[in-house]
């Protein structure tokens, strides 16, 4: 009997969903930040970004950006752009806690919410070689064939939605009773995380370039 292709779509994308990684902290600090509206605005950019790339790893593009100087062009930028949106969550936090009566100048709305955490999703082509490598090993392993691997896809892509959603809802619950200092403590180590997953991913792709151009 063949698994309903939807379900194992949802439990294989939950399952991945717990190795949170730079766009999880970006929200958690849009959340702690801001309030739940905003940060189910950033969830529901970073769902739509994920089906984008879904729907062209099953087209079949996701084998374009596996291209080693593409992909490496391309996570460099993504790199930078996570890097700067770590050093304005960061900035934004050191202010709060050296100056706590200044009111920041930058406010999280919806909008903006969104269209960041669609850009740092969107910027990065890790994303579609992932979505296109789990696609593959799926169509191989369940026989699945475009019909079946496009119902695999709505369902792996609801659960970004499911998982992050569900997750800043705690998170806006149990913020209310944290301590404002230690709500903008959270926001610096969320920048940090993310500057940090920045220069890391930098530097492996600049790595990469030189390895390339000592080779040819």
């Amino acid at each position: 009997m063949h698994k309903n292709p939807f379900i194992s779509g949802i439990k294989t994308g939950l399952f991945l969903q717990l190795a949170v990684g730079p766009v999880f902290f970006y929200i958690v600090g849009i959340s702690i930040e801001s309030n739940f509206t905003n940060s189910l605005l950033a969830v529901l950019a970073v769902t739509i970004a994920d089906y984008i790339y879904i729907a062209l790893s099953i087209i079949g593009i996701g084998k374009l950006l596996q291209k080693e100087r593409i992909k490496r062009n391309f996570g460099l930028l993504s790199s930078i752009i996570l890097m700067l949106f770590g050093i304005m969550i960061l900035y934004k936090g050191l202010g709060h806690i050296s100056q706590p009566q200044q009111i920041s100048s930058f406010v999280w709305t919806p909008l903006n919410s969104f269209m960041s955490a669609f850009i740092l999703t969107i910027s990065s082509p890790l994303t579609i070689v992932f979505w296109s490598s789990i696609f593959s090993a799926k169509a191989i392993e369940n026989n699945y064939r475009r019909n079946a691997l496009f119902l695999f896809g709505v369902g792996a892509g609801s659960a970004t939605f499911i998982f992050l959603s569900l997750a800043m809802a705690v998170l806006a619950i149990l913020k209310t009773n944290i301590p404002d200092l230690m709500v903008q403590i959270m926001n610096c180590l969320v920048g940090l995380i993310l500057i940090y997953y920045g220069v890391m991913r930098s530097i492996t792709f600049i790595k990469g370039n030189r390895s390339e151009s000592e080779n040819s």
